[in-house]
């Protein structure tokens, strides 16, 4: 069973690079498929669970930088108090991911797209770690372009996800997912062709044998 984790920063295709490579390999791509079965768990909407997701536009990043600003809202197991939503154990969603991440990484395989997946599956034999990045300017071109909007909004929905699934990972990891010590490969997937960075990635598993 193949194992491959891939943290990529918005306007780096990894919707479009994950499922390639998953279906390349013969396993599951493994997105929001998580926040669905937490969500079931804890017996909450998944609009409710995404809030503490690192894949949730606009998500756990605006809560943590108005953080601040709402007195209910501390981390280190306390609830996290989101307006309009119910109150939902941020560390206890973190916590289920985890668990279901490395249960079915075990049982199935699978390309794992985001929740700092290169920091809870480090110690797994054979799993191959990817970060796609780019500079942010050829990430504004590619992603208003894909999307047909401007490049000011763009940006803006750009630095909102940047900031959440730097939060997430820093907040219940402490770590940093730009660390290339984390990855055993890094590639700009703004320059290279998508069909191209899939073959490196198909390639770069089967090394790892």
């Amino acid at each position: 069973m193949r194992v491959v984790t891939i943290s990529a920063t918005y306007g780096t295709a990894g919707s479009q690079i994950g499922p390639a490579v998953a279906e390349r390999l013969g396993v599951p791509f493994v997105d929001r498929a998580i926040p669905s079965a937490v969500a079931r768990e804890l017996g909450c909407t998944l609009e409710e669970a995404l809030v503490h997701d690192d894949r949730a536009e606009r998500g756990l990043g605006r809560l943590l930088s108005g953080a601040m600003r709402l007195p209910t809202v501390t981390f280190g197991g306390v609830d996290m108090y989101v307006p309009g939503a119910m109150p939902l154990p941020a560390e206890e969603f973190v916590r289920r991911t985890e668990r279901i991440l490395l249960e079915t990484a075990h049982e199935r395989g699978g390309v794992f797209l985001g929740r700092a997946g290169a920091v809870v599956l480090a110690g797994l034999p054979g799993a191959l770690h990817v970060r796609l990045d780019a500079p942010i300017e050829r990430r504004v071109r590619q992603t208003a372009t894909l999307g047909g909007i401007g490049e000011r909004e763009a940006r803006k929905i750009i630095n909102e996800n940047d900031q959440a699934r730097i939060a997430y990972v820093r907040t219940f990891y402490k770590a940093d997912p730009a660390d290339p010590h984390q990855y055993h490969l890094v590639v700009d997937s703004t320059t290279i062709p998508v069909p191209a960075c899939v073959e490196l990635i198909v390639r770069a598993s089967a090394a790892l044998d």
